[in-house]
């Protein structure tokens, strides 16, 4: 599983990152998280408010912070 936090290096983005983290040792799932923070590289992502976050090369979340218990769904979503 790979799971992608867009965002430019803001509070909010590194809130998501760290969420992020933390349901993905809850699920105790194999995931790559990648922080992608270049402005080229967000612009390729389709996100157009950050934070955002991608799971499997699927929007899930875009200019808001999910709860960890939301995101642990996201990942459950699809496993």
């Amino acid at each position: 599983m790979e799971i992608k936090v867009v965002g430019s290096g803001c509070a909010n983005c590194k809130k998501l990152l760290a969420s992020v983290k933390e349901a993905v040792a809850e699920q105790g799932v194999e995931a790559d998280v990648l922080y992608v923070t270049e402005l080229a590289d967000i612009m390729a992502t389709g996100i157009m408010r950050t934070p955002g976050l991608i799971i499997d090369g699927k929007v899930r979340a875009m200019g808001r912070v999910p709860s960890v218990k939301e995101i642990g769904q996201m990942i459950s979503d699809v496993k």
